[in-house]
């Protein structure tokens, strides 16, 4: 069987374990042929191709990033994307295709599977924001890099007597912030999910430095916005490809806080620096098993499928079934960051 392989999106780490498990187990246990396309879907619309063997993954497991690259495109947007797509498939001969992705990817993959392509999709996001999965790869590995962030900035807030807001990933979902928030010790966590009231916010502050406290650490989601009603006004800054534009919530934040109280406040935006980077164990560990049970699935003749994380166990979730879906954080954990508040 030839098998093809992509990874589309944003980069993440753990791309690689994934690519080294597919390869070794689809080689070494089932005598296929693995081949990669490059820069994700845009690759396999212009028939990027490269082949996969035991060579190509040496060493790769602890490295960041993919090695067959990636790209934001989606076929199903584009012009003759899908016609190019199955075009590919027939010329190469691809049998079954594994596309390891976030939303966006895994949205184009239901779209390609509805015209007869075998898929297997691999959910993968900081975000962690995929419906139908407890974890995605490379969410441990973001958190990882954001609590220590926090860490490192408790001792200059505390330090200066500062307020300090520190800015992660997080469009849709507050997943990262959070996480980080909770495992850092963070004040506040603000999060798409719960939309905030400034004033609340500032009293919040104003109590706590005036009664125990001389510095303040809040984390906040990239996609956090102030609720309907309330007294501040803000439309989330997003950039020409519709991506949020880094640092505006957090910047707002900081002219509000300061104007507000008089603290000396200052922002501190992650960004790309959550992506990058040698994966956790964690990532490595979850990278290796999807990439296990996806060409498991292929190789049992499944399809429109997706693997997935539940409690202990990877299961195979339906393609149909996550579309359009996004995972929020769930109440009871937005209760503990108001808990440890």
């Amino acid at each position: 069987m030839r098998v093809g392989l992509l990874t589309g999106g944003g980069d993440v780490p753990g791309l690689n374990a994934v690519i080294r498990a597919v390869v070794k187990r689809g080689v070494g246990q089932y005598g296929h042929t693995i081949i990669g396309f490059r820069n994700g879907w845009k690759g396999l619309t212009e028939g990027d191709v490269v082949p996969l063997g035991r060579q190509d993954i040496r060493n790769v497991l602890g490295v960041g990033g993919t090695l067959l690259g990636t790209a934001r495109f989606h076929p199903h947007r584009s012009d003759g994307g899908i016609d190019a797509v199955l075009t590919t498939l027939e010329a190469e001969r691809v049998d079954a295709l594994i596309c390891v992705g976030g939303d966006g990817t895994l949205h184009a993959a239901s779209k390609v599977a509805e015209h007869g392509v075998r898929i297997v999709a691999v959910p993968k996001t900081i975000d962690n924001d995929v419906w139908g999965t407890d974890a995605s790869i490379g969410f441990d590995t973001a958190v990882s890099i954001a609590t220590d962030a926090v860490d490192r900035i408790h001792t200059t807030a505390e330090s200066h007597n500062r307020v300090m807001i520190v800015e992660v990933m997080g469009r849709d979902a507050g997943w990262i912030a959070t996480a980080a928030g909770i495992a850092g010790g963070a004040e506040l966590v603000l999060v798409p999910e719960d939309p905030f009231d400034i004033d609340k916010v500032v009293r919040f502050l104003r109590h706590r430095h005036r009664a125990h406290a001389s510095f303040s650490i809040i984390v906040v989601a990239e996609g956090a916005v102030p609720a309907e009603g309330t007294a501040m006004s803000y439309e989330t800054q997003v950039g020409r490809f519709g991506e949020i534009v880094a640092g505006a919530i957090g910047e707002r934040l900081k002219a509000e806080i300061e104007q507000r109280t008089g603290f000396d406040t200052r922002v501190t935006v992650l960004g790309h620096v959550q992506r990058g980077g040698s994966p956790t164990p964690g990532d490595r560990i979850l990278g290796s098993r999807f990439g296990v049970a996806a060409i498991d699935a292929v190789s049992a003749g499944k399809g429109g499928v997706m693997t997935a994380l539940r409690g202990d166990a990877v299961e195979l979730v339906s393609l149909e079934e996550i579309a359009g879906k996004v995972k929020h954080v769930p109440e009871d954990l937005l209760e503990i960051t108001r808990a440890l508040a």
